[in-house]
C-alpha cells in the first residue's frame, strides 16, 4: 500500500488516527466532534471500501482465489518455482529467484502480503480522516500504527485465507510500508485481527528495515533468500514490483505495462490485487492523461447543454 498526501474529487486524503483507547498516544483525550459532523456524507471511495457489501464480496473472492492458488501449488508435488517479483539488480526490475538454497535444499514455501487494506482495514484511521477532513499527518498516522490494535479489523476473507495457507504448510510473510519503529503495534494489530502471528524481520518486514525506504524490492529479495515465494498480494502495484511505480505520472504507460504480455498472465496466477479505491499511486492523472485521444467522445451539437457547445 502507498499513502499519498493528495486530495481528489469526492474523497478525503488519509492521515493519522486515534489509538485503541480513542485518544492520541501521550495526549489527553480529544473532545468529541459535534454529532452533526458524523452525519455528513462519507467520501464515496470510503463508503465503498469500508461500508459496502460489494467491497466485502470482492475481498472474499480475492482471498479465496489466493488460497486456492497457493494451496494447489503446494499440493502439486512438483518442484516449486518462485513467482516473478520486483528485485534489485534484475533486468527490467523483475525476476524469479531460485527456490533452492546454496546447499541444494529446497526453501520453504511462502506467500507475501502487504498489510494495510490487504490484510487489515484501517477503519479507525479512515474514520478520523473522514470526520476531521484533515490532510495527511505523519504524526497522526504514526499514532495509529502504534495504537490501532483492536480497532483495525481484518479484510473480509483474510482470516480464512491465511488459515488455509498455514494449514497447507505455507509460511505467511508480511511486507508493509508501516514504519519499523511501529513493529510492536503492527504485530499487535495483526494478532488482534486474527491473522497473526508475525515476528519482525522474520515474518514481518517494514519500511526502514533496509535503506530503500518505501520501495519493497530489497525486502522481497531478503525474503526470497530463505523462502520460495509462490504468491503475493497487495492493493498497490508496488506490492509486486517497484518498477511499476517508477513513474506514477505516466498514467497510460503504467496501465499498459501491467495489462499486457508476461505481467498480464500473472494476475490471478501468483499475483493477486485486493481492491482499494481510497488511496494509492493511482491518485495521479489529468483528464487528458486518463482518457487518451482515441477514447474521447462528445455528443453532437444540439444534444448537449448550451454551455457545452461554447
Amino acid at each position: 500500500m502507498i499513502r499519498l498526501a493528495l486530495i481528489t474529487a469526492g474523497s478525503v486524503v488519509l492521515a493519522g488516527c486515534a489509538t485503541a483507547s480513542g485518544a492520541p498516544v501521550g495526549a489527553e483525550p480529544a473532545k468529541a466532534p459535534a454529532t452533526a459532523a458524523g452525519s455528513s456524507d462519507a467520501p464515496d471511495t470510503m463508503r465503498w471500501l469500508y461500508g459496502s457489501g460489494e467491497a466485502a464480496a470482492a475481498s472474499i473472492q480475492t482471498w479465496r482465489q489466493i488460497a486456492d492458488y497457493a494451496v494447489a501449488v503446494a499440493s502439486a508435488g512438483a518442484t516449486p518455482r518462485s513467482v516473478p517479483m520486483g528485485l534489485p539488480g534484475y533486468e527490467g526490475g523483475i525476476g524469479a529467484p531460485s527456490c533452492t538454497s546454496d546447499d541444494g535444499v529446497q526453501k520453504p514455501l511462502a506467500a507475501v502480503f502487504d498489510v494495510d487494506e490487504t490484510v487489515l482495514l484501517n477503519t479507525g484511521y479512515e474514520y478520523w480522516q473522514a470526520l476531521s477532513g484533515k490532510g495527511f499527518d505523519p504524526a497522526e498516522w504514526g499514532q495509529w500504527e502504534r495504537g490501532g490494535a483492536g480497532i483495525a479489523p481484518p479484510v473480509p476473507g483474510a482470516v480464512t485465507g491465511i488459515r488455509r495457507l498455514r494449514e497447507a504448510g505455507i509460511t505467511v510473510i508480511f511486507n508493509t510500508n508501516r514504519d519499523t519503529g511501529s513493529a510492536a503495534g503492527t504485530v499487535a494489530a495483526l494478532e488482534a485481527a486474527g491473522v497473526g502471528p508475525a515476528v519482525h524481520r522474520e515474518t514481518l518486514f517494514l519500511r526502514g528495515d533496509d535503506a530503500m525506504g518505501g520501495r519493497k524490492d530489497g525486502r522481497r529479495a531478503r525474503i526470497a533468500e530463505t523462502h520460495c515465494i509462490i504468491a503475493m498480494a497487495g492493493d498497490n502495484l508496488g506490492d509486486f514490483a517497484d518498477v511499476f511505480n517508477a513513474d506514477e505520472s505516466a498514467i497510460q504507460q503504467r496501465r499498459a505495462m501491467v495489462a499486457r504480455g508476461e505481467y498480464a498472465r500473472l494476475w490471478g496466477n501468483g499475483w493477486f490485487l485486493v481492491p482499494n479505491p481510497v488511496y494509492g499511486a493511482w491518485q495521479e492523472g489529468t483528464i487528458d492523461q486518463v482518457f487518451p485521444p482515441e477514447t474521447r467522445w462528445r455528443p453532437q451539437i444540439g444534444d448537449a447543454p448550451a454551455i457545452m457547445e461554447q
